[in-house]
Formats: C-alpha cells, sequence, structure tokens
C-alpha cells in the first residue's frame, strides 16, 4: 500500500464517512477534531454504521478491525507522520483558511493536503502555504462510504504528480475519480445546487409538493432520491453555504438562495442530521 496512514480533519458527517472509508480499505487513520465529543460520536456512528450493514449483508467489514484502524485526537500536530492529509471541516472559507494554515505548518512538504469541499475555488487553499503544487482538491459526496467515485479537482497550481497521488489514494480505497478543473461549484455542485434550490422555489412557489417533485425526479428520470430529499441528505445548512459560495463567485442571479432554505436553515431545520428538514426523520 503506497499510502500507510491517512489523516482526515474534521469528525462531521462527511469527514466521519471519510475515515470510514479509507479505516476500512486497511489504511490507518487518524481522525482530528477539535471536539472531543464529535470524536467520540464519530467512531460511534462509524461502528453502527458497519454493523447496520453487516446485518443487511451490504458488506463483509469486520467491525472491530475496521475500528482498530482509526485513531482519534484533538491534536493536530499528530499529522506529522501522515502520508495523505484530507480537510473536511465546515464550508466556511475563514474556518478553512485557519486549519490549512496549520496544516501547511504541520505536515510533511512532501505529503498532498486535500480540501474536501463542495464549492470553494481549490486554488483558493493554495494560496495559504509556500507549497502550493501539493494542494488538491477532492470532493466526497455524501453517504461517502457508499459512493462510488470522488471529484478530485486541480487548482491552478496543483502538480500532475499531487493529482496522481489523490487518484492512487482513492483507487486503494476502491473507489473510481474523476479530475475536473477548479470552478465554483465543479461539476457536481455546479449542477446538483442550481437543481435542489430550483425546487425549492417550486415548493417556495406552490407549483408542487415536497413528495410530489420528488416522486416526478425518481419515477421519470430514475433518480434514486429525489432533489428535495437529496437536500435534506446533504445538510440544509451545508446546501446554504455552497449555493451562497457559488452565488458569490459567479455574480450569477440563478444562484440566489431559495428565501425558504434560508428560512429552514434559521430554524434549525437542516434535513436528517436535526430530524426536520423537507422531511421529517427519526434521529
Amino acid at each position: 500500500m503506497r499510502f500507510r496512514r491517512v489523516g482526515v480533519v474534521g469528525a462531521g458527517v462527511i469527514g466521519s464517512g471519510v475515515a470510514q472509508l479509507f479505516a476500512q480499505s486497511g489504511h490507518d487513520v487518524a481522525l482530528i477534531d477539535s471536539s472531543k465529543a464529535a470524536l467520540q460520536e464519530a467512531r460511534r456512528t462509524i461502528a453502527n454504521t458497519l454493523k447496520m450493514a453487516r446485518l443487511l449483508d451490504h458488506n463483509t467489514h469486520d467491525v472491530e478491525q475496521v475500528i482498530a484502524h482509526l485513531h482519534a485526537s484533538t491534536d493536530l500536530e499528530s499529522l506529522g507522520n501522515a502520508d495523505f492529509v484530507i480537510e473536511n471541516v465546515t464550508e466556511d472559507w475563514e474556518i478553512k483558511r485557519a486549519i490549512h494554515a496549520r496544516l501547511h505548518a504541520v505536515v510533511r512538504t512532501d505529503v498532498p493536503i486535500a480540501a474536501n469541499t463542495s464549492a470553494i475555488p481549490v486554488t483558493r487553499f493554495g494560496s495559504v502555504g509556500h507549497h502550493p503544487q501539493r494542494v488538491v482538491g477532492m470532493h466526497f459526496m455524501n453517504p461517502v462510504p457508499l459512493m462510488p467515485m470522488v471529484e478530485i479537482i486541480r487548482g491552478v497550481h496543483t502538480s500532475d504528480e499531487t493529482i496522481a497521488a489523490a487518484r492512487a489514494l482513492v483507487t486503494e480505497a476502491g473507489r473510481e475519480s474523476i479530475v475536473v478543473a477548479d470552478s465554483p461549484g465543479f461539476v457536481t455542485n455546479r449542477v446538483m445546487m442550481l437543481m435542489v434550490n430550483e425546487a425549492m422555489f417550486l415548493v417556495h412557489e406552490g407549483v408542487a409538493s415536497v413528495p410530489d417533485i420528488d416522486r416526478l425526479f425518481k419515477t421519470c428520470f430514475g433518480h434514486k432520491m429525489g432533489p428535495l430529499e437529496t437536500a435534506d441528505l446533504i445538510g440544509l445548512d451545508t446546501v446554504l453555504k455552497s449555493i451562497e459560495v457559488i452565488y458569490g463567485e459567479l455574480n450569477d442571479d440563478k444562484y440566489r438562495p431559495c428565501p425558504l432554505l434560508r428560512k429552514l436553515v434559521y430554524a434549525g431545520k437542516h434535513g436528517r442530521k436535526t430530524g426536520k428538514g423537507f422531511y421529517e426523520y427519526e434521529c
């Protein structure tokens, strides 16, 4: 195995999924978060997800073996011996910028640093440190352990060697990858956020109900989930942040966030992770 130890920064929904993906593929994973509670919750979530998958015969991963590959810590300095580092903190440039500045100071200069972002241009991350050629975008989509493909984004300064390393790491985890050029939202979210936002406008304007909109997309186009179900899964707060980034970067009114989206986020109804969004869920 080329990459023995993978650093994963951020133990939220996406970060936990990334940690699980590489732990179950045999990598030692250093999962870093400033919150001990978040790290404990991530460990519980990963264990429960693996147990449920075994019960449903979706995989044969040994739960204890996977958990043994996880090494949780609040100490960012522990990434000094990582072979590849993936940052997954909240989609806020100032928070991410501060984390990347610290990563450049801690991680060996020959180690790739990936920004797992849904919309922020990757070239911005490269500007934070003295070695922008080692910075790459890796867009892991939720639920990470189930998604067969990763979107890899080349920043202006990203080297061919860094792209090759990112693709190799994804392959080691048994997943495919597609490399795209740097652009706000890249390919997936440039299209996806526009679709889910427009679906919200349809609800906001009373054109159709939430279930009917999702049913149309699933029945007519064969989508596994409708746009509003997808938004709930992503997290409505994440959707809002992502579309605000794209709107701000492109200055295109078609990405103006739907007022209904803002209202739900302000009300704390963020989708599956809070139990309420466009639908209600059991937490």
